[in-house]
């Protein structure tokens, strides 16, 4: 009888792994093996690691400024992008707006100091926002010596430049 017992439990166990192993087959096919998901998915990926910003990027960013290369830096920034600059009246500096004011800030910068460079330099990235610490050094058109001790906070949106705030510290000797 225990014999018997055994063997109806047995079928009755094997009947439920079978139907829970279909079921399981089942949703695999319906849910897991979707192909133009699955794709879908790997593009979404792909395309976020293209729109990462990474300290390399800064960095990037940073010797486009160095070699006064006006093309390589706006391509960096967004269409609806603005920057601050430290120097004037206002709390947060002069604010420019869009592509073409940032380019024409940054081209009255690279012709008031023209042999301008950024060095002694460190980055960090976290999420959508970055942070670049440097010197800048370099030559005024009147013949004044400048050294700043300065950085930038860095705002992203799609891997491109929405915001530049520029801090400075003079040092005087």
């Amino acid at each position: 009888m225990l014999y018997a017992m055994d063997k109806m439990l047995t079928q009755y166990t094997m009947k439920k792994l079978n139907l829970i192993l279909g079921l399981l087959i089942g949703l695999l096919a319906l849910f897991g093996c979707n192909s133009n998901k699955t794709n879908k998915t790997l593009q979404t990926q792909n395309n976020l690691k293209q729109m990462t910003v990474t300290v390399d990027t800064l960095k990037q960013i940073l010797e486009a400024f160095n070699r006064h290369d006006l093309d390589a830096i706006m391509k960096y920034f967004a269409e609806d992008c603005s920057f601050d600059m430290p120097k004037v009246s206002e709390p947060w500096g002069q604010r420019f707006i869009g592509k073409a004011q940032v380019r024409e800030a940054l081209a009255g910068r690279f012709k008031g100091i023209p042999d301008v460079h950024y060095g002694d330099d460190r980055h960090w990235v976290a999420d959508n926002m970055g942070v670049s610490e440097w010197t800048l050094t370099g030559t005024t058109t009147a013949g004044v010596s400048v050294k700043v001790r300065g950085c930038d906070l860095w705002e992203f949106r799609n891997g491109k430049i929405i915001r530049k705030d520029s801090y400075w510290k003079l040092i005087q000797k």
